[in-house]
């Protein structure tokens, strides 16, 4: 009994490290990606600086159910583009709820959004004090130094959405097709 559970230990420790070096290499999200049948998608990188989505991921805007009152108030003038309304309500939501990672990286979007670069980075890197792993600040904290002509520091959050995402995940796939793009556009 003792002789199995010491080789069951050394079988859990031998895929667990396998695991490890496995992810550890470059081409392992294309592998992942394969075997859940995703496709690889192309650079949209095209496009003029000033026609980015600066987000594509906020589809969770309608997902109101359960919310804080003024959070969810945020919300859905986010949804409706009233950018202005949307930092009303969520700095009212704020106060009610100070640490919360998604408020402050919805607020600095709205920011964002307004052009307001010094607000949303504000509010963006308070979302990851609150969250180190917050995926949606991590985009748009790199989105807003391609805004600021940073490319360098938006490969550091593209880095660490990397990291992140342990699959194929699309702020990681949004913030590489936005650096490439602006790759393009600074070579013409």
């Amino acid at each position: 009994m003792v002789r199995s559970m010491i080789w069951a230990a050394i079988l859990g420790v031998l895929i667990a490290a396998g695991a490890a070096y496995a992810v550890s290499q470059p081409a392992w999200r294309t592998v992942i990606a394969a075997w859940f049948g995703s496709p690889q998608r192309v650079s949209e990188a095209s496009i003029a600086i000033e026609e980015w989505p600066i987000c594509t991921t906020m589809a969770s805007l309608d997902v109101v159910e359960g919310l804080d009152p003024d959070f969810a108030a945020g919300k859905k003038a986010m949804s409706a583009a009233n950018w202005n309304a949307a930092i009303t309500a969520l700095e009212r939501a704020a106060l009610r709820d100070p640490s919360n990672a998604d408020i402050e990286n919805y607020w600095g979007y709205a920011y964002h959004r307004l052009r307001q670069w010094g607000p949303a980075m504000q509010h963006y890197q308070r979302a990851l004090a609150f969250n180190r792993r917050h995926r949606g600040a991590h985009e748009h904290l790199g989105e807003l130094y391609l805004a600021l002509s940073e490319p360098t520091k938006a490969e550091d959050h593209l880095a660490a959405l990397e990291e992140i995402c342990l699959i194929p995940c699309e702020e990681f796939g949004d913030l590489k097709r936005a650096i490439a793009g602006y790759k393009i556009s600074a070579a013409h």
